[in-house]
């Protein structure tokens, strides 16, 4: 007997009264965002699967609760929300993007646990890795073709690194920019990456920039403005690959972090970081364009980050293994990463020595 069903975690928000009675805000916060994208609400319904007079209701409840109005309708403008409506639903976003990591990596830990309890439990591939969309996608394919269970973990490149080294997990996620960054964001890796002993798997090129507002209201353009005044930055937390790669393209500009107003601000995902800007709390952030589309964002590219597993020699020929390099040269995964806006799937699957995907730059900590 082995066990078939996916554990979930997932957040609620839901408003308690003095008195203890609560008011669930997931289907209003559901039917807002229909409303934000379909201009309408029948259009709304239609996408929610609810009855125009159970929205109606919906709508009604939330304003006496809120004791405010949710919606603005214009006959020629159509149905909008309100700004209170709007910041609402963006600071749902901004939760949502926040906790996600987190909560995938206890349904892991919560999967895990459950089907060891059953005889025929199938091992499952530890991945340590930092928060991305087709690292996120894998395991949701893996999932829905149940040809591997994988393990997730969310950790920043170099704890994913020092994991793998623990023997703690089995693919160790991290990104390497292209150009004059590959070589001190490599050598920041050195203690963790070891020729004779690790070899590369390789995942996918993706671009990196900052996100602004779409009209672009604070006329930023590259890193250099990110000190000018007014502008309010928001970075990724401390260790991760992202705020490592700010700091150089700040040094190498001359400039101290502590010029850019919001520098010790910071998100762990870069949705988080987009739905930050997207909210109106920040200007201007630095992530993967696939975040920005995702909220409406323009991008203004920086670099272009190649992603890579990190895995043991030794380990290439397991079934699990074998398994995974099945699904990264599989049509349906290399098609969805294809189909993420910024992400190039081109030589996904492809395994290779340090040397070979970074021919031009020493081993990493002289490790031969």
């Amino acid at each position: 007997m082995s066990y078939k069903f996916q554990a979930r975690l997932n957040a609620a928000w839901s408003l308690e009264a003095p008195d203890g009675t609560a008011f669930a805000l997931d289907d209003i916060l559901r039917l807002l965002s229909a409303i934000e994208t379909t201009g309408n609400i029948s259009g709304a319904c239609r996408d929610c699967g609810l009855s125009y007079r159970h929205a109606w209701g919906l709508l009604r409840r939330a304003e006496l609760v809120f004791e405010t109005a949710l919606l603005d309708t214009n006959r020629r403008q159509g149905t909008r929300l309100t700004d209170f409506a709007r910041h609402l639903l963006w600071a749902h976003r901004r939760t949502e993007a926040r906790l996600e990591p987190t909560l995938q990596s206890l349904s892991s830990e919560l999967q895990e646990a459950i089907e060891s309890l059953y005889p025929q439990h199938r091992p499952r591939l530890r991945l340590h890795a930092s928060h991305g969309f087709a690292v996120e996608g894998l395991v949701q394919q893996a999932g829905s073709h149940d040809v591997l269970t994988i393990e997730l973990r969310y950790r920043t490149a170099t704890e994913a690194l020092a994991s793998l080294n623990r023997n703690e997990c089995d693919l160790a996620g991290f990104q390497v920019p292209a150009g004059e960054f590959q070589a001190p964001i490599l050598a920041h890796y050195s203690p963790w990456l070891d020729p004779d002993r690790h070899c590369l798997i390789y995942l996918a090129q993706r671009d990196t920039g900052m996100f602004v507002q779409p009209d672009n209201p604070r006329n930023i353009h590259d890193i250099a403005d990110l000190v000018k005044p007014g502008v309010r930055f928001v970075n990724r937390q401390v260790g991760s690959s992202t705020r490592l790669l700010v700091g150089l393209m700040l040094q190498r500009l001359g400039i101290d972090p502590v010029q850019v107003n919001g520098y010790d601000t910071s998100e762990f995902t870069h949705l988080a970081i987009a739905a930050h800007i997207a909210s109106g709390m920040a200007d201007v952030g630095i992530g993967v364009e696939t975040a920005a589309w995702r909220c409406g964002l323009a991008f203004i590219p920086l670099a272009k980050e190649r992603y890579y597993f990190a895995v043991n020699q030794d380990s290439l020929s397991s079934p699990r293994m074998q398994a995974l390099l099945a699904l990264l040269n599989g049509e349906p995964y290399r098609q969805f990463v294809a189909g993420l806006v910024g992400y190039d799937a081109g030589h996904m699957g492809r395994v290779m020595t340090l040397d070979e995907a970074f021919p031009d730059t020493l081993p990493p900590g002289g490790k031969r």
